[in-house]
């Protein structure tokens, strides 16, 4: 699995097969998708056009997607995935996530597809689907081939030693919001110990989340003014972007940032070509604030998984 990798949330339908097939000719080889992203369709439309003109193979591509909390109900989760592989134009996913903890209320793709927090009510329902028995389904998917290893995302550190329990299959990664606002250190040295990858998005903080227009991250400064983070990228002839991202992939955690732009696609890409000094690591980490933006309950939703 490449330290690096590009994230396809928010990425407009318009442009996605454009932006995929760029990125890969720029040398990207991790793409981390999701079905609620809406745009599976049109990354499997790059994904093949770079593939036909010769830019890459299937197998030197590490394509990853989600399970959204609609479909954790075990008889459920086999027909989205392969929805899913459909829509994408593959076989197998490198890797298939549980995108949340939360099970919801089941609503079929033709009801309402990409799905959502809520029911074809426009209401928060929950599944009586507890998460061993999700994952159990994910196991089987590997099982049958329809995903090489299977992953977790937005997991606590309870969570992590009840799955560890139960698993057949050890999770591949655990994917966290990180970022040095929200460090999660102890998370990360848990599956450390347990050799879990630890893949982080939303690594520039509360960047990702002005644009949804969210109080919290317009109340925060920038990750990219924040004047620690501007020095050492100064002493370093680097970007601030490039500096937090190093700021992860030197300490062993995977980053999935993205950008439409050329030249920030290959900067995001040169993040491992430069070393920060240990004080450098520590000044950023010494940051942290405990503040996570990427919560239900911040977009307005009673769904309290991280209280």
């Amino acid at each position: 699995m490449p330290l690096v990798g590009f994230g396809l949330w928010k990425v407009d339908n318009d442009t996605c097969a454009d932006t995929v097939y760029n990125a890969i000719k720029v040398g990207y080889r991790l793409f981390d998708g999701a079905c609620d992203y809406g745009n599976e369709v049109e990354v499997g439309q790059g994904v093949a056009r770079a593939i036909k003109d010769g830019l890459v193979k299937r197998e030197e591509l590490f394509l990853v997607s989600k399970l959204w909390n609609s479909f954790h109900d075990a008889d459920k989760v086999k027909p989205i995935a392969k929805k899913q592989l459909a829509d994408l134009g593959i076989d197998y996913f490198d890797l298939y996530i549980i995108h949340f903890p939360v099970a919801l209320k089941y609503v079929d793709p033709s009801v309402r597809y990409p799905p959502s927090w809520t029911d074809e009510n426009d209401k928060i329902t929950f599944s009586k689907t507890p998460l061993s028995e999700t994952y159990k389904a994910m196991e089987e998917l590997v099982d049958e081939g329809l995903a090489k290893s299977i992953g977790i995302s937005n997991y606590n550190g309870a969570l992590m030693l009840d799955l560890l329990r139960y698993a057949r299959i050890t999770p591949a990664t655990l994917q966290i919001e990180h970022h040095p606002y929200l460090t999660q250190e102890g998370l990360v040295n848990l599956c450390k110990e347990n050799n879990i990858h630890v893949t982080a998005y939303s690594s520039f903080g509360p960047a990702s989340f002005v644009e949804l227009k969210m109080q919290r991250a317009h109340d925060t400064p920038l990750l990219f003014d924040n004047e620690t983070v501007k020095k050492i990228a100064d002493k370093h002839n680097k970007s601030p972007g490039q500096v937090l991202l190093r700021w992860a992939t030197q300490r062993g955690v995977a980053v999935i940032p993205k950008s439409n732009n050329k030249d920030r696609l290959a900067q995001n890409l040169d993040v491992c070509s430069f070393d920060l000094e240990k004080d450098e690591i520590e000044a950023i980490s010494g940051l942290n604030r405990g503040l996570r933006f990427n919560d239900p309950v911040n977009y307005g939703l009673n769904i309290p998984i991280f209280a």
